[in-house]
């Protein structure tokens, strides 16, 4: 296959996906947003980190519900991706009818969560115990969908009903059963990954699932799952509520930004190698492998 013939059919931010006929190839670039805006720099392996450790996480959890992943051995792919910008980045996968939820959990109380306790003691509508501090582990884990926005929009926080009317809509007969499903499942993710990733080392703070149907109408786990990307990866060591916590993430690089405001979005060399560092030393505690 030559080089012109395949194109993305779906560009987003940071990944690029191809359709091969009767399955997807999803590609991790090392792009890297901050703010909704893509950055100039590239930060080199990121798309990497992202895949595999995607993969881990599909294979821990494979007892749980399916997912999506079919191989990321780009030998199992069309010739196209045997290059070098393809290999260990690249994950082919079944093709889904996704589910248009966005499925959150949270663990601990941070980011926007934190902003909206502090003024009325809620997250996404559901009251929690007073007297929290920033940072704090929430007595159990609580699931916070949104709606899935186009590029350039925002999602929107919705309720675990509004989840069921929004489901409905798009599946008539099916908006409980599936909303239900969604919320069993990203709990049960949550709860057997963040036990996992303690014992490694890692809070996982708070993350995001994305679902979707299979064939014969079975929920099963797509898109990306637990890479510093889509969750908040926290240090166990040194971990104390009261202020916000140090993390395995981008926000080094979203941290310069803010500092330096005339940064035309480019990042200096140091932050870009900071920032992988954190990743890879994320993937290398969790997985117990160097990449």
């Amino acid at each position: 296959m030559s080089e012109t013939t395949l194109k993305p059919i779906k560009e987003g931010k940071v990944r690029e996906i191809y359709d091969n006929g009767d399955s997807l190839i999803m590609v991790a670039t090392d792009r890297i947003s901050c703010f909704d805006v893509i950055l100039k720099n590239t930060i080199r392996k990121k798309g990497t980190v992202l895949t595999q450790m995607s993969r881990f996480w599909f294979d821990l959890t494979s007892d749980i519900l399916p997912n999506h992943m079919i191989s990321t051995d780009v030998n199992d792919m069309p010739e196209f991706f045997h290059q070098e910008r393809f290999d260990g980045n690249s994950m082919m996968c079944r093709k889904l009818n996704m589910l248009p939820v966005e499925c959150i959990v949270r663990g601990y109380i941070t980011g926007s969560g934190w902003a909206s306790y502090q003024k009325d003691g809620t997250v996404c509508g559901i009251r929690l115990p007073e007297g929290l501090k920033e940072s704090d582990k929430l007595p159990e884990p609580i699931y916070t969908p949104s709606t899935k926005a186009e590029i350039g929009d925002h999602d929107e926080n919705i309720s675990y009903e509004q989840s069921i009317e929004h489901l409905e809509k798009c599946f008539p007969g099916k908006g409980e059963e599936y909303a239900s499903k969604l919320r069993d499942y990203t709990i049960a993710l949550y709860k057997k990954c963040a036990d996992y990733a303690l014992e490694k080392g890692i809070i996982i703070a708070d993350t995001k699932f994305e679902f979707g149907l299979d064939e014969n109408g079975n929920i099963v786990l797509g898109d990306e799952m637990l890479t510093p990307d889509s969750s908040r990866f926290w240090p166990a060591d040194g971990y104390e509520p009261g202020h916000s916590q140090p993390s395995f993430d981008k926000q080094f690089a979203r941290d310069w930004l803010k500092a330096n405001p005339d940064n035309d979005w480019t990042l200096p060399d140091e932050i870009v190698e900071k920032t992988i560092e954190k990743y890879l030393q994320a993937y290398e505690m969790l997985t117990g492998k160097k990449l």
